[in-house]
């Protein structure tokens, strides 16, 4: 595939290119529209979820270009989503043991879809690191935090829906 000179026919300037770094761009562009898909559907309900989404979906597209251009995730970002997660995981604490079939409502599933993605992102992260890109230590960090916090948050929305989540007992790892 040969990149097109016609503007018009081309949807990002670096999607032709090799490597993961422009994975890495798409993979946390997706993220970033399943945050603003998580904000559609929480549909006026839940104020507070909504201020926070308001706050992360953005910062999700500073993750996207804090390699290519300057890094744009600091520590404050960090200590903000340390201080939601912790809330949001107390709301549920002792609801949730382990691991949990990914079901509920739709909106605890796009939580779900956005978990998914975050790990996407650490793995590229991972891969670019694997060759010999530097990826700031913050990145890789704030991915992982990140892919914790929408799991909680699918478990919110499901405990504040009256929604029993599946406990998941694994046969491939831990006790028979």
């Amino acid at each position: 595939m040969t990149k097109n000179k016609d503007l018009d026919e081309l949807c990002y300037p670096f999607i032709h290119e090799q490597g993961y770094l422009c994975d890495f761009e798409v993979i946390t562009d997706e993220l970033c529209t399943q945050v603003g898909m998580c904000l559609a559907l929480l549909d006026g309900n839940h104020p507070d979820l909504a201020a926070d989404l308001a706050r992360l979906q953005p910062l999700c597209w500073h993750v996207n270009g804090s390699i290519r251009g300057r890094l744009a995730i600091v520590e404050d970002n960090m200590d903000w989503l340390h201080d939601r997660y912790d809330q949001y995981r107390e709301e549920i604490d002792g609801i949730r043991q382990g691991f949990v079939l990914p079901r509920g409502s739709v909106l605890a599933m796009q939580f779900h879809l956005a978990r998914s993605s975050a790990k996407k992102a650490i793995r590229a992260l991972v891969r670019l690191e694997e060759r010999g890109v530097n990826v700031p230590a913050i990145l890789g960090r704030f991915c992982n935090l990140l892919c914790n916090v929408f799991f909680v948050l699918a478990g919110v929305i499901n405990q504040r829906d009256g929604i029993v989540e599946s406990p998941f007992i694994s046969k491939s790892y831990g006790k028979i």
